[in-house]
């Protein structure tokens, strides 16, 4: 039996990296597993704390399998729920360049091109020169080690090959110069937005010392169309574990999550980095897995937790997306969407082609095109709910084509004329105090004291 080693090992997810992985190691041995990880190629950030940082996103994965050499050694190994998690989690890369390999196949071509820029990185494989090779680059150099072999390299990141090798530096040069010499440039690429990433997350970071967060006051009840946008990844994650008709699949950048039920007719994208308030959910369907889209709807990644997560319920309720292909959009439709916000006194009013509905507060409100739902055909957005200073200047806005349901548009109306949600008071008594600043001071003293009522 292997004796017990004086060594914990505490692994976690990276604090600001969404992938890397953190290991703090306590002990009076714990130089045993700090060799060990070393040898995995897990960087030292400080003391006694290490950084797991890839160019392919499969952390989580290789954590998973040092824990097991370490426990193997009689170290004590501690992994967080977050990031045992992580490790459990299946994915698949969508639109993967090599559609024809297996989940482990793919993971080793990219283990493979880690090897590669894990040996650039530690100076054994001296790039001599580079070039733009159409979208990706490619480039030449030579190996220190392994007999001093010089290679042709293909690609970036994790599908970084090496496409052919040379017996000399001089061979290797010739025949890249003569495949490549207008683009020919001295030296290594720069680097990438991802190689940049992982250098970042490579920083110092010392986890151990890490002060907690003071205590914050608890959040205040709001409209919820008021409410905080939330974690729209986790929103999306618990989605996606509640429901297995839909499948998840996420792009070969690791940028983009696509949700995709398992009928093929509806579809759900989700761009996780998105610009504040620019499109982060996209909602499609369709009446085939072929067909055009029978309507489609954006969301920005400003808004509130709550009404995405009533979006989501209703898409999860059976066949909730269909609709009636070829049918006008008319007064019953338009009725029927928007029912819950007359109910709720919201204010009615129509300017030419635009029909309003707006809250008692002016704070929120729907809006629809007249003009757009006579051109069906063309999914232009025709109604659009929003929350701030106005449809044209939201502090969230989601767009939905002639189309979509009345069905999951009256839901939302209903969730925008009744629901509530939380919000952070310090952000709140922010934008209640910017807000206030922007309008007359008279104005302003009266909405304070009716709010005060």
């Amino acid at each position: 039996m292997t004796p017990a080693v004086d060594a914990h090992v505490r692994l976690d997810t990276h604090p600001t990296h969404p992938s890397a992985v953190t290991a703090v190691l306590t002990g009076t041995q714990a130089r045993v597993a700090l060799m060990a990880l070393e040898a995995a190629d897990w960087s030292v950030t400080a003391t006694n704390v290490l950084v797991l940082a890839r160019i392919d996103h499969e952390e989580p994965y290789w954590a998973d399998d040092a824990a097991k050499h370490l426990i193997a050694e009689g170290i004590t190994v501690e992994i967080t729920p977050q990031l045992q998690e992580a490790m459990e989690e299946e994915w698949t890369w969508a639109s993967h360049p090599m559609p024809w390999c297996t989940r482990s196949e793919i993971r080793e071509v990219s283990n493979q091109a880690q090897k590669i820029h894990d040996d650039i990185r530690h100076g054994q494989l001296l790039i001599h020169a580079h070039a733009q090779d159409g979208h990706t680059t490619v480039a030449v150099g030579t190996y220190l080690h392994r007999g001093g072999k010089s290679v042709y390299l293909h690609g970036e990141d994790h599908l970084r090959q090496v496409a052919d090798t040379f017996d000399s530096p001089a061979q290797a040069l010739l025949a890249f110069e003569k495949a490549h010499k207008a683009e020919m440039r001295p030296g290594p690429a720069p680097l990438t937005d991802t190689e940049r990433a992982a250098v970042e997350a490579r920083s110092v970071v010392d986890v151990t010392t890490a002060k907690s967060e003071p205590s914050r006051p608890e959040p205040e009840i709001v409209p919820v169309y008021l409410a905080d946008a939330g974690d729209h990844d986790a929103l999306l994650d618990t989605f996606l574990d509640a429901h297995g008709e839909f499948e998840k699949w996420r792009t070969w950048s690791d940028e983009t999550t696509h949700a995709i039920h398992e009928s093929q007719t509806l579809r759900i994208e989700r761009i996780h980095d998105a610009p504040a308030h620019e499109t982060a959910w996209t909602v499609a369907a369709y009446e085939t897995p072929v067909s055009d889209r029978m309507w489609v709807l954006t969301a920005t990644d400003t808004t509130p937790a709550p009404v995405l997560q009533d979006l989501l319920t209703h898409l999860a309720d059976g066949d909730g997306w269909d609709t009636v292909i070829g049918a006008l959009v008319d007064e019953r439709m338009v009725t029927a969407a928007t029912q819950p916000l007359s109910d709720a006194g919201w204010k009615h009013t129509v300017d030419g082609r635009w029909i309003r509905w707006t809250s008692p507060d002016g704070d929120a409100g729907v809006q629809f095109d007249a003009f757009a739902a006579q051109h069906a055909s063309q999914n232009l957005a025709t109604w659009t709910i929003w929350a701030g200073s106005g449809p044209d200047r939201p502090t969230w806005a989601i767009t939905a084509s002639p189309h979509t349901p009345s069905s999951l548009l009256a839901d939302l109306s209903e969730a925008l004329a009744h629901g509530t949600g939380n919000r952070d008071c310090l952000t709140a008594k922010h934008e209640r105090t910017k807000n206030l600043g922007a309008i007359p001071p008279t104005v302003a003293a009266s909405r304070a004291a009716g709010r005060s009522r």
